[in-house]
């Protein structure tokens, strides 16, 4: 089957050897996202909240770029600095998501990449 490589303009650009999101068949494996802003590729100004919808916002915007949205995510994984953060993440993704939720899986993790406090990746099916 062939792979279609997913590029927007409109969430932060590949910062290594990877591609923003890979689509094969109707699958699309959405690679991490940290809280950049995709004009500056500067990390957002705020908290943890900032942060998390800042990821979102790119997601849904990778998500767009390969014909879905994020209410076609099926698989999601947060990856947090801070495991009691996750209390935010519901808080957040209940604006981003509606039922049914994708399934889902937090990570504790020691670092991210540009001293991000979340990072996350998903796996969308699109019908």
């Amino acid at each position: 089957m062939a792979r279609e490589i997913i590029r927007t303009d409109q969430a932060p650009q590949a910062i290594g050897t990877y591609s923003q999101a890979v689509k094969v068949g109707e699958t699309v494996y959405l690679s991490g996202q940290i809280p950049l802003v995709p004009e500056t590729m500067e990390m957002v100004d705020g908290g943890i909240e900032v942060q998390i919808r800042r990821v979102f916002d790119n997601l849904q915007a990778v998500a767009r770029a390969a014909g879905g949205d994020l209410k076609d995510i099926v698989k999601l994984n947060v990856f947090l600095v801070d495991l009691g953060d996750f209390p935010v993440v519901n808080q957040v993704m209940a604006d981003y998501f509606s039922e049914p939720y994708p399934a889902r899986a937090a990570i504790g993790v020691s670092a991210l990449p540009r001293g991000a406090g979340v990072e996350m990746d998903a796996v969308m099916h699109l019908s």
